[in-house]
């Protein structure tokens, strides 16, 4: 997957050619450039423009000085590449636009990811990512130090609100799906949404599921339906949290939260690939 969005991204970039380099610079020419970092947060996405540069061209030297993960500021440098002028010059949008907001993302989570220190609870994506490039976002949120949810469609059973409302019901959401898995001889984790304590019970009373969301329920109404779970089904509490509420939402015990605003709402570090000669 990796290999396959790498690829098309710079096929996107280059078509037939870069003909700004292929113009000016002399095939045989060679260079090297650094990574220059601009800006204060965590860097992601190193390892990525390792294999971009190995995917356009193999004969590139990638050294490495800080990896993925690190915290940086203004000022460092983070890798070199030493090389075609050309080629150097290919993959440069392409690394940079990937790794600018795999740090946006990387630096939100680990902001909120401090947050939660002390409490047991875990900060978790969501699908809300740009198409496409869904992995890559995902890939960023876990060196921040987040937790994926289920990468898509196919590998966990949501039943959110439209999925009930749809089957007619919490009892005939949770039955059916039970009996699919069943009959398809599929092990998948089953989690359900609520959104009030009298759905909540709906689900205690049928069971059959692995986790609970409860949406956009107050920090009160959280406390009150973790004790009514009682740690039969894990828990996850979801819907217009934010950096000012999130610790108090972890106060109520509550196993995950998850946060859409990881993959949508970051803000990109500011990041240059610049030509040196040092």
């Amino acid at each position: 997957m990796i290999h396959s969005i790498i690829q098309t991204a710079l096929q996107e970039d280059l078509g037939d050619g870069d003909h700004s380099s292929l113009a000016c610079i002399p095939a045989e020419a060679t260079g090297v450039a650094k990574l220059l970092v601009k800006d204060a947060g965590i860097l992601a996405g190193v390892d990525l423009a390792r294999m971009i540069c190995e995917t356009y061209d193999p004969t590139l030297e990638f050294e490495e000085l800080i990896g993925d993960g690190e915290q940086v500021s203004h000022g460092d440098i983070a890798f070199y590449i030493r090389g075609k002028a050309q080629s150097i010059l290919a993959v440069e949008r392409t690394l940079l636009n990937f790794m600018q907001r795999m740090s946006g993302i990387a630096t939100l989570t680990s902001e909120l990811v401090k947050l939660l220190e002390g409490t047991s609870t875990r900060l978790l994506d969501t699908r809300k990512t740009t198409p496409g490039i869904r992995y890559m976002e995902k890939w960023a949120v876990r060196i921040g130090g987040g937790v994926n949810h289920r990468f898509a469609l196919y590998d966990m059973i949501m039943l959110k609100d439209n999925h009930v409302d749809f089957a007619g019901g919490i009892a005939p959401a949770i039955v059916r799906t039970h009996d699919y898995l069943q009959s398809n001889h599929k092990e998948l984790k089953v989690e359900i949404e609520v959104r009030n304590l009298d759905e909540l019970e709906q689900v205690l009373a049928i069971g059959h599921v692995d986790r609970i969301m409860l949406d956009n329920f107050t920090p009160e109404l959280l406390k009150e339906a973790i004790r009514r779970i009682d740690k039969r089904f894990e828990t996850e509490a979801s819907g217009g949290i934010t950096k000012e509420t999130l610790r108090t939402y972890a106060e109520t015990g509550v196993d995950y939260i998850s946060v859409g605003a990881l993959t949508h709402s970051y803000k990109s570090l500011d990041l240059s690939l610049k030509a040196t000669f040092s």
